[in-house]
């Protein structure tokens, strides 16, 4: 792999772009430890932005942040059954203390329903205590065996996830669908990428969950990522933990409960979605620099009075609440400058030249389209506001596009599997509802359900894969 720009078409080998853009635009790293990442400044900086949008919405509703330990007993996390076999291959444990050995196994966080239920049944008692509305933002460890790939399959990654307890199931109801809102809201209007929602298959849900509902997405290569979940988990880990409450019935109820959570994967598809053959493209609303002003100082000019200029133009973005960074390193040249730009993805580049000082104005370049334009120096402020609404925009039309492009109605299971293999991308299909269909598909296809859609189709074809009366008409895709 060279040092500096990206060697690979995006459509000639996918999964060697991916990891190329990644390390060269200064996302990622590989860690010392087999299976993990570093994640580098700029990309922290997008988990930032994500968490700040995030709070925003969550704490204005009456969820409040906290932290749990990242240990786990044994005991705890074996206590629901069927969730604990969810995770058993993925768990990490703990087994000595320094040289002592423990007297209890004690799990690395693979998720935190088991020990934070433990507390919930001391901390509510009486339906005064309800609604009950936590969030965690932390690390999580799963131990994966398939191959590493940087933000969609790690060890260890970071996360988010919501749990909450209510009085009613109504109530909790509503909160998955508000978690799901939420996070759709964060994808498509700040990622500016196109989701389907819908549940899960009880073969695909949270293990222990009395259903899921889930956001996916398509990536450039027909492959679908799941970019987030809500579940509701009705009362099956408050019976387990006996989280229960005294209502105004003066009787005893248990609690119903959901848990929502998006991961730094989020990261990854962002880039699979916008990037192109120069790096990245990244969407203004959550990009750490929106613009990047470089002067282009030439023999016989006064570089200092260029130097000046972008300085004040920087200075002048900034007052006004852009994100901006001044490229005025002598080291290196303006054509060096705009390639390592355009591979960390930044919306909007200013260029300022001799003939651009004498004539008042700038050339603004936008990485999207990589279109130029000269623009008055008084006009910068609100043609930088313009530009980033546009490029978001844009940016989301296109990977709505692919949506539409990498989406085929298939009517019999031979056209189900040419278009797997041909094709990717979702799915569209008749299904009976019969988890061995389900399994079979997955079996010989490697594609999954990955969405029921909440807006239900009455399906006008038989089942894809056995051909008896069908149900509902689902989305399957092969999956990261």
């Amino acid at each position: 792999m060279s040092d500096t720009g990206v060697t690979v078409k995006k459509n000639v080998d996918f999964s060697e772009w991916y990891v190329e853009v990644v390390l060269k635009a200064g996302l990622a790293d590989y860690a010392p430890v087999k299976g993990c990442m570093i994640i580098r400044e700029d990309a922290y900086a997008v988990w930032e932005k994500i968490q700040e949008i995030l709070n925003k919405k969550i704490k204005a509703t009456g969820h409040k942040n906290v932290y749990f330990p990242m240990f786990i007993p044994e005991g705890l996390l074996t206590k629901e059954a069927e969730h604990f076999a969810g995770f058993t291959p993925e768990v990490a444990w703990i087994t000595l203390g320094g040289d002592t050995p423990l007297d209890e196994k004690l799990a690395v966080r693979p998720t935190s329903e088991t020990i934070m239920y433990a507390t919930f049944s001391k901390w509510i008692r009486s339906w005064r205590d309800l609604p009950l509305k936590i969030n965690q933002w932390c690390n999580i460890v799963r131990w994966e065996t398939k191959a590493t790939r940087l933000f969609l399959r790690t060890r260890e990654f970071l996360w988010q996830e919501g749990h909450t307890a209510h009085a009613t199931s109504e109530e909790a109801e509503a909160e998955v669908m508000y978690a799901l809102g939420e996070y759709r809201d964060i994808m498509e209007n700040y990622l500016a990428i196109p989701v389907l929602v819908g549940t899960k298959s009880d073969s695909e849900k949270f293990a222990g969950a009395l259903y899921t509902t889930a956001l996916e997405a398509i990536m450039p290569d027909g492959k679908a990522l799941q970019m987030g979940t809500s579940h509701n988990l009705g009362q099956n880990f408050a019976k387990v933990f006996d989280v229960k409450f005294i209502g105004e019935d003066k009787l005893d109820h248990y609690v119903w409960q959901t848990s929502w959570g998006i991961t730094t994967r989020l990261i990854g598809a962002m880039v699979m979605v916008h990037g192109d053959d120069k790096g990245l493209v990244l969407p203004p609303k959550v990009a750490p620099t929106q613009v990047v002003v470089v002067p282009i100082p030439f023999k016989g000019a006064e570089p200092e009075v260029i130097a000046a200029k972008a300085k004040e133009i920087a200075e002048t973005l900034r007052s006004k609440s852009f994100s901006v960074i001044l490229d005025d390193r002598e080291a290196y040249t303006p054509g060096w400058k705009f390639n390592q730009w355009e591979l960390k993805g930044v919306p909007i580049r200013i260029e300022i030249g001799p003939r651009d000082l004498k004539q008042g104005q700038v050339v603004m370049v936008r990485r999207d389209t990589g279109q130029k334009t000269p623009v008055k120096e008084a006009d910068i402020p609100a043609t930088i506001e313009k530009l980033l609404g546009e490029i978001q925009d844009n940016m989301f039309a296109k990977a709505k596009a692919l949506l539409q492009e990498k989406t085929t109605s298939v009517q019999s299971y031979e056209e189900f599997k040419k278009a797997v293999c041909d094709k990717g991308g979702f799915l569209k299909a008749a299904w009976c509802g019969s988890a061995d269909c389900e399994a079979k598909v997955k079996d010989e296809t490697g594609a999954t359900i990955r969405v029921r859609p909440f807006q239900k189709e009455e399906p006008t074809l038989n089942c894809v894969y056995c051909g008896q009366k069908a149900k509902e008409t689902v989305y399957f895709a092969r999956s990261y």
